[in-house]
């Protein structure tokens, strides 16, 4: 039987938080983009940092924990695809190693909030 859980909503997670601000950022670099790059990478980056946080929730309205773990790790696979734009708009010169290393950091601060929740979660999928 699934227990209580222990946030009354998912925007009480940390983890989601951390999400959320992220996806804040990246938007606010992605609009600083080329014209060109609107329906490209611009909407890439915004669809992948989005996509982080609304697997959070979804999971956490999931009735199992084996559901909640799933669409973490989704979100899990869309932080890392977030990075990977971030990497092309660094060989694409439109943003510099300093900013790229920073949206880096931020992403290894949300992914570790991430592991963390995930870990937790599979713990409660084995009992």
């Amino acid at each position: 039987m699934e227990q209580t859980k222990p946030y009354k909503s998912f925007n009480d997670l940390e983890v989601w938080k951390a999400a959320r601000l992220y996806k804040k950022a990246i938007y606010d670099l992605s609009i600083t983009f080329p014209s060109t790059e609107k329906y490209r990478l611009e909407d890439q980056m915004i669809r992948a940092s989005r996509s982080i946080g609304s697997n959070i929730a979804e999971g956490y309205g999931r009735y199992t924990y084996k559901d909640q773990l799933h669409f973490c790790i989704q979100a899990r696979g869309s932080l890392f695809e977030t990075v990977n734009h971030l990497i092309d708009a660094y060989d694409c010169k439109y943003i510099d190693k300093e900013t790229l290393q920073n949206f880096k950091n931020q992403a290894n601060e949300v992914e570790k909030l991430l592991n963390g929740y995930i870990a937790w979660l599979r713990t409660l999928t084995k009992s």
